[in-house]
């Protein structure tokens, strides 16, 4: 079940892929091995990408607030 808040990426992103490893649902892919990239309509909001930033750049978010 989807939470109310979404995952949001900041743009200090390292590109360690910590993230992607974690996501229990592959909401999350390395685009070009550049930078994170979240899938609202994937992510379930269970922050265990947001725990494991090692540069804490991701943060949850109001779903509503999530451009597509």
């Amino acid at each position: 079940m989807k939470s109310k808040r979404v995952a949001h990426v900041g743009a200090n992103c390292v590109s360690c892929g910590a993230c992607s490893l974690v996501c229990p649902v592959k909401a999350i892919t390395m685009e070009s091995g550049m930078y994170a990239l979240v899938n609202p309509d994937i992510c379930i909001g269970c922050t265990k990408c947001e725990r494991t930033c090692p540069a804490a750049v991701i943060n949850m978010q109001a779903r509503e607030n999530v451009s597509k």
